[in-house]
């Protein structure tokens, strides 16, 4: 890289007080990278089990006000412009891709051959340069169906053809103590000249109990209320029992929490029984229980950015059992 990319790399990620890690860790069993990184759930997952991150990257200015608030330090930017040299080894890449190419919500594009001009392409450059031990992959369950399963065998093909052993499953949050419903495909690879014990890799077994969103439902809450007019012109136009609707006795998983939340989308969102009107949005701790995240995660962002923020990252408990399963292999086949 050459020292004006440098220079403007280090103006992106601050100083060298922002990129002290925010909790010290007293075990650094290995280290990893946070891709695509959003507000760092996948990181959060890791460190649970041990990880210490040692590069994350996120081209979103708020997602990256986010991580900075809770991480210490500012992701790097536009991860098409980072050299992998600039990248510090690591034994686990983690990367929540984006989405939209392959959700069933978007133009469904895909890949027509190839992953050339797609930002997977980047995840796997850094793979192949960096040759990691192991990686986390996470997306849309639209993307196992996308054209016809294509888009999904040419990602598939492409990180073997790099030397990696491939898991893949789709794996339902509600099924891992969150009070949601959201399958996502995640892709656990192990490079196969490195890691012996692959075939131990089991996916986490499932909570014997679900988690209904009742337990974390606020009361009086006064300021993500939703008019009367917009209910009866809209919300409640048509007498098919939607949107979901729910209270502090509701012992259900919630639909799937979307970026677009903030829209009020009658047919796939869910709504509150509370406050002034009778009918509110979430608050920013509900979203936290939703997603999984810790009642001490900051969010330091506009109403819109916390939905969207939320609505596109992880869950985190699913993350961090699907880490912990990781680091049994790697530690199998480094005995």
């Amino acid at each position: 890289m050459n020292q004006r990319s440098r220079q403007s790399l280090d103006w992106q990620i601050g100083s060298k007080e922002h990129r002290k890690k925010a909790l010290p860790r007293q075990h650094m069993d290995f280290r990893f990278i946070d891709l695509f990184a959003g507000i760092g759930g996948m990181r959060l997952g890791f460190e649970y089990v041990g990880g210490v991150c040692v590069f994350s990257s996120e081209w979103d200015k708020s997602a990256q006000a986010t991580y900075l608030a809770n991480f210490n330090e500012i992701p790097y930017g536009d991860i098409t412009k980072i050299h992998s040299d600039d990248i510090k080894d690591h034994e686990i890449l983690l990367a929540g891709f984006p989405c939209q190419p392959f959700s069933s919500i978007g133009k469904r594009e895909g890949f027509l051959h190839d992953t050339q001009g797609t930002l997977f392409d980047e995840v796997k450059r850094i793979i192949a340069d960096k040759k990691p031990k192991a990686f986390l992959l996470e997306n849309v369950k639209g993307l196992t169906t996308h054209d016809n399963g294509h888009t999904l065998r040419v990602i598939r093909s492409s990180l073997e053809e790099l030397g990696y052993d491939l898991n893949i499953k789709i794996l339902n949050s509600a099924d891992y103590g969150v009070p949601q419903n959201r399958e996502r495909i995640y892709i656990v690879g192990f490079r196969s000249d490195s890691v012996s014990a692959f075939s131990d890799f089991l996916w986490p077994a499932k909570a014997k109990t679900k988690k209904g969103i009742g337990q974390f439902i606020e009361s009086g809450v006064t300021d993500r209320s939703i008019s009367k007019h917009l209910q009866e012109s809209y919300i409640f136009k048509l007498n098919d029992g939607r949107p979901e609707r729910v209270d502090q006795k509701s012992n259900i998983q919630v639909k799937t929490l979307v970026a677009s939340y903030h829209k009020i989308q009658r047919l796939t969102g869910t709504f509150v029984q509370d406050g002034p009107t009778g009918l509110r949005l979430f608050t920013t701790e509900e979203c936290k229980a939703v997603m999984g995240f810790p009642k001490s995660f900051k969010v330091p962002v506009s109403r819109t950015q916390t939905f969207r923020q939320f609505g596109n990252s992880v869950a985190v408990p699913v993350i961090k059992a699907i880490a912990n399963e990781i680091v049994k292999v790697l530690q199998s086949s480094s005995n």
